[in-house]
């Protein structure tokens, strides 16, 4: 029987929940592979199959931190290190220059950087490394089994071979594009937000973060404008998208605290619940902002949730649940006061220093259209979604407390 076959027995196995005909399956592939006479047939056909399944889950709309990320939830650390194998591996049939350049940023970042030779397949390295035929096989076919079921996402940038060589920056449509966000200034700002998030003290902590905020601040300003004087002369690069993971514990107040940065810095969120994750619709210096602010304050309001420790109710039933959900929600609904506080402000001091001149305003408005318009496109049947209430009120207290002192850090990048 070839190996197509037996594949598609594994599949309908799996859509089963047939455990034991999947490892019927899986031993007739493993000793395929282990056999020397059929192995190097049955290695490069199952390697085949799935950098096929990898492509077709770029043409439906994935990236590679998106299927690092589902393949995470649905299955695990050791079919995560399989699909970085595979992404590797498709990805390495085209010319660097024609792949965006996010995609590069993902896989550098998901890859353990460790160097393999071209002439030995992942599977081969990793079967030199210990892991026997039958669980290599058993993890590699549960992996393409997901890449096969993937379901179709919005493509959000040009697919691998098809970025412009030139191309610096994702794009949905025509025309020249304006310069990447500047990475020196997106170094500095990592590294003072990295600092205010380990210092315990406050002072030295908001020194850090306010420095930070003032740089994504004129960066996301110098942006705009820098678009709107581009030479094609109707502002450059378009607004894009970029999927930001949303995990549990505590998905829904997450994905409010997402929503209420991305809102600040004049951005749309879209919430996959079921996906793990929320693609933010904006401009590049934008998503940069809302993607290094979110993280921030998650791991501020995670510290300081750990500094709280357990809750117990009157007759001694744990309530911690309930007071962190809490507590994560107002972290949020007043995070979101404050950062739209201070878009108010940074605006009204740009144009105040004469930055933009009477331009700045109506430029800000129109580009705020222009991201409404493209999530509307991405999105035509998008619809308004309820997070639980907030139930605990020392939760809610603590959590509105906790975030009017948390560091907001690139608190705006909002200059769209």
């Amino acid at each position: 029987m070839v190996l197509r076959d037996l594949l598609g027995e594994a599949f309908a196995a799996l859509d089963r929940a047939d455990a034991h005909s999947l490892d019927d399956v899986v031993a007739g592939v493993a000793a395929m592979c282990a056999s020397p006479s059929t192995h190097h047939v049955a290695v490069l056909s199952l390697l085949d199959a799935m950098t096929r399944a990898a492509t077709h889950a770029w043409e439906l709309g994935w990236q590679p931190a998106d299927v690092h990320r589902i393949v995470g939830r649905r299955l695990g650390p050791p079919e995560q290190q399989i699909a970085v194998h595979v992404m590797t591996d498709e990805l390495a049939q085209y010319a660097p220059a024609t792949i965006d350049r996010l995609w590069v940023a993902q896989l550098r970042e998901l890859s353990d950087g460790s160097p393999r030779s071209r002439s030995v397949t992942w599977m081969d390295a990793l079967r030199a490394g210990g892991t026997d035929w039958f669980t290599l096989v058993s993890r590699s076919v549960t992996v393409l089994h997901l890449l096969a079921r993937l379901p179709r996402l919005e493509v959000l940038t040009p697919l691998p071979g098809q970025a412009l060589p030139e191309a610096g920056t994702s794009q949905t449509g025509g025309g020249d594009q304006t310069p990447p966000a500047d990475e020196r200034i997106l170094s500095r700002v990592r590294m003072l937000l990295a600092k205010a998030e380990s210092t315990t003290f406050e002072a030295e902590a908001e020194t850090f973060t306010a420095g930070a905020q003032a740089l994504m601040a004129r960066h996301s300003i110098d942006a705009a404008l820098l678009s709107r004087d581009s030479r094609d002369g109707h502002g450059g690069t378009g607004p894009q998208g970029r999927r930001i993971g949303v995990d549990n514990p505590y998905e829904g107040p997450k994905a409010v605290l997402l929503q209420a940065v991305a809102s600040a810095n004049r951005c749309r969120m879209v919430w996959s619940r079921e996906l793990g994750f929320a693609t933010v619709v904006g401009f590049e210096a934008d998503l940069e902002s809302v993607e290094l602010l979110f993280t921030s304050l998650l791991v501020q309001a995670t510290r300081t949730l750990a500094a709280a420790g357990s809750r117990s109710d009157q007759h001694g039933g744990s309530r911690t649940r309930s007071f962190r959900q809490s507590f994560l929600s107002a972290f949020a609904d007043r995070i979101g006061e404050r950062l739209h506080e201070a878009t108010a402000h940074e605006e009204e001091t740009a144009v105040a220093e004469g930055t933009g001149g009477r331009e700045l305003v109506p430029l800000l408005a129109a580009r705020a259209e222009q991201v409404d318009e493209q999530l509307d496109s991405w999105f035509p049947e998008v619809r308004q979604a309820r997070v639980s209430a907030a139930r605990d009120a020392e939760g809610w207290h603590h959590g509105r407390s906790a975030a009017d002192r948390a560091h907001l850090g690139t608190a705006r990048g909002v200059q769209a």
